[in-house]
């Protein structure tokens, strides 16, 4: 069992360092166990031994077994100090908009402190300081999807991190208003685009490529997305549906099939075929990253069958349509 006030303290005082630590994690500063009683060189002996490990200059855990993530966290807010937060991965995963948080612990600060650097911690100063929240202080969801919005690479990159957070319910009116507080942020037209009005229900960005690369490079209707339907007394949800011309397309993800169709999709198309006599086409990455207009050919043949009374048109002089 650690101890994490100085054995000759009073009662009160060791329940009280045991609260705090509790509530850091089992992390402590050198002044704060100075103010519990023990001596520099107690605490000196009892990391020279291995009893407590030595995270940062004068940020102590107070075990010798396997460091935690949120200790770690923990140990990178207390060696930044007063006012710092979690901020883009790590905050990200707090917030559960990432599924791990990253090699590194991510800190903001406010920008006129200056931080000496430490390892395993990436010390970020804003020039506006995000607002904060929760027992291990993170910056807000909002704000954390447009830092990491800036700094992503490239447009699928990018549309990831917005589909993401839409997905888990963050409203895209707060997260615009965040954006526009922003004097620099990459990809702004892009959010904009996805978010703005009249924005399509977007979750990936292999749905977002779709759009722009299959329907508007060549002039195809613009299908409904992610509609909604109940199909032999199930709920079904098809992420495009041509209304009212017998169309549908399927797009099939890496992360959402990673082996292809399931059982469940072959059972959906199969009902839909059933039910309303509709054509269900079904693309994966490479039919949209990598032979757009390929695809394109398909889907307008399919419409034409269907009574489509337009023309595609070649997004560029090698396009297959």
């Amino acid at each position: 069992m650690v101890s994490y006030a100085a054995p000759s303290a009073p009662a009160a005082v060791q329940s009280a360092a045991a609260a705090v630590v509790a509530r850091q994690g089992g992390v402590a500063t050198a002044r704060q166990l100075v103010s519990w009683g023990w001596s520099t060189s107690a605490i000196s002996r009892k990391t020279s031994s291995g009893q407590w490990q030595r995270l940062h200059r004068g940020v102590v855990l107070l075990h010798s077994g396997p460091q935690s993530w949120r200790e770690l966290a923990h140990a990178a807010l207390l060696y930044v100090g007063p006012g710092a937060a979690l901020s883009h991965s790590s905050a990200a995963f707090v917030h559960g908009l990432l599924p791990r948080p990253g090699p590194l612990v991510e800190v903001s600060v406010a920008h006129e402190r200056w931080i000496r650097p430490t390892a395993g911690v990436v010390i970020h100063r804003p020039r506006r300081m995000p607002f904060a929240v929760g027992r291990l202080r993170s910056v807000g969801e909002d704000a954390t999807v447009v830092d990491l919005l800036h700094r992503a690479r490239g447009t699928d990159a990018a549309v990831q991190v917005v589909a993401g957070a839409v997905l888990k319910g963050l409203l895209p009116d707060r997260i615009l208003t965040e954006a526009a507080s922003r004097t620099q942020l990459r990809h702004r037209r892009l959010l904009a685009e996805l978010l703005g009005p009249g924005s399509d229900a977007i979750e990936s960005p292999l749905e977002f490529r779709y759009g722009r690369d299959v329907e508007r490079a060549h002039r195809l209707p613009r299908g409904a997305t992610q509609v909604r339907q109940v199909v032999a007394g199930r709920w079904i949800r098809a992420d495009r549906v041509y209304t009212g011309k017998g169309v549908r397309v399927e797009l099939d993800g890496q992360l959402a099939h990673p082996f292809g169709a399931t059982d469940d999709d072959v059972w959906r198309d199969n009902s839909v075929v059933l039910a309303h006599d509709e054509i269900t086409l079904r693309y994966r990455w490479t039919h949209v990253a990598v032979s757009p207009c390929t695809t394109a050919v398909q889907v307008a043949t399919a419409l034409r069958r269907r009574g489509w009374p337009g023309n595609p048109r070649p997004c560029s002089d090698g396009c297959a349509v």
